[in-house]
């Protein structure tokens, strides 16, 4: 049973995937078509077509490689310029992969294809065509982000206790995995106090509490005094007293997740600390809060792609080395699929909280294809739109010096750098399979 469901969990979360890609391709294909550019083909995948089907002048189909998609407009590649003198000879090897990329280009357009070609577009058009694949991840992944707010909620913490620790171990000890009380470490107060597990905190120094947040408020500047409690405990209401022990403890932010510095690693502070874990419940959240969980994640993504190089070292040296892998850092499709089928596996999670990982695995999916897509190199879309954006303004500014047309941007000049990002890209993505099957992230 366990392995059928961490099999259709895996089966899931690549459907979900795939038809992410084939979504983002159709944000790319619906505007193409609708300024009047000849597609050719639409594929979802890379490497031999497993099957496909023509309509019109487009050929519809899947491919061996499910790692991605891209559909195929004419006239990519603008014809080289007449006049413009040939470069050295030491970069013929260059001049030659940007000549034969414009040929095969050249061969796609048919008669009455002139005006059809994607070169030939206003700057505009190529942009709105180039972040539709981007902008459909978005909705995408703010659709999922919002079924999840409004329908599944939230977990949410709440005053019940859930969990009693029989002594004080500082966080830097627990995020190194010492989780066990050592000798010199101080007695919870909590357990000092009597509280247990299913205890529901009512009031802390005389003023009842409703949330977590007030509890913690309340009791993390008031380390070294002694501070009144009064919990229910089947049905009654049971007082005593409890005095917070400075610890230190994660800096968490307005949702509770934990603050990293520059260098990714958590920031501590010293406060008042009792011993005490919540248990949690599902809240759902009014549409009004989608907006800021969207950018909230967006910024964490945008937080890893700028910082990818040293995530990526860290993923190498945890998958060649003895340390565990960052939960938080970059995983592969591999990866996404594991954790998926671990979750639909987990006896102990509920059908529900299984769905809502599911929405909410995919939303993050669909986020981080946004951010990731939007950086400015080739062939990522961002490339092409940046490429865009300097052909105009170099034809602005060769305009107002009554310079002649510099022409449009050709992105067959940069296919070495192209091929280089191509080949880097690859590679992550090779090394990250290997950390997801060799290291995986461990939730459980």
């Amino acid at each position: 049973m366990g392995v059928a469901l961490f099999l259709a969990g895996v089966l899931l979360a690549a459907a979900a995937i795939a038809v992410s890609i084939a979504l983002h391709e159709i944000g790319h294909l619906v505007p193409a078509k609708f300024f009047g550019v000849r597609v050719t083909q639409y594929m979802v995948g890379f490497g031999r077509t497993v099957a496909s089907r023509r309509r019109g002048e487009t050929e519809y189909g899947l491919k061996a490689v499910p790692l991605g998609g891209y559909i195929s407009m004419v006239g990519m590649y603008p014809p080289a310029r007449s006049g413009v003198p040939a470069r050295a000879a030491s970069t013929g090897v260059f001049q030659q992969l940007a000549a034969e990329a414009r040929g095969a280009a050249a061969v796609q357009i048919g008669p009455g294809d002139e005006h059809r070609v994607f070169y030939r577009l206003p700057v505009w058009k190529r942009v709105v065509i180039m972040l539709g694949g981007p902008l459909m991840n978005l909705l995408l992944g703010t659709l999922c982000v919002a079924v999840l707010l409004t329908g599944f909620g939230t977990p949410t913490p709440t005053t019940t206790v859930a969990w009693v620790a029989e002594c004080v171990v500082p966080a830097e000890r627990q995020a190194a995995g010492q989780d066990e009380c050592a000798p010199g470490d101080p007695r919870a107060p909590a357990h000092e106090a009597g509280l247990r597990p299913g205890d529901v905190v009512t009031a802390v120094d005389g003023a009842a509490v409703a949330s977590w947040d007030e509890l913690t408020g309340r009791i993390r500047d008031r380390a070294g005094e002694r501070i009144p409690v009064v919990v229910e405990r089947d049905g009654r209401s049971v007082r005593t007293g409890l005095t917070p022990v400075l610890s230190s403890r994660p800096v968490l932010d307005d949702r509770g997740a934990a603050v990293t510095g520059e260098d990714g690693s958590p920031r501590y502070e010293k406060v008042g600390f009792i011993g005490i874990s919540p248990t949690t419940e599902s809240v759902r959240q009014p549409v009004t809060e989608v907006p800021a969980a969207v950018l909230d994640g967006l910024g964490r993504i945008a937080g890893v792609v700028l910082h990818l190089p040293q995530r990526i070292y860290e993923v190498a040296e945890a998958a060649f080395g003895e340390g565990p892998r960052d939960p938080d850092g970059p995983i592969s499709v591999v990866g996404i699929g594991r954790i998926s089928g671990e979750i639909a596996a987990h006896e102990e999670i509920v059908l529900r909280d299984k769905a809502a990982s599911l929405v909410g695995l995919v939303g993050s999916v669909n986020l981080a294809l946004f951010v990731f897509n939007l950086l400015p190199l080739l062939p990522l879309d961002g490339g092409h739109v940046a490429g865009a954006l300097w052909e105009a303004l170099r034809r602005g500014t060769s305009r107002l010096l009554g310079r002649p047309d510099p022409g449009p941007f050709d992105p067959a000049r940069l296919l070495p750098v192209t091929y280089a990002v191509a080949v880097l890209m690859i590679g992550m993505s090779a090394l990250l399979i290997y950390a997801d099957i060799v290291k995986p992230v461990q939730l459980f």
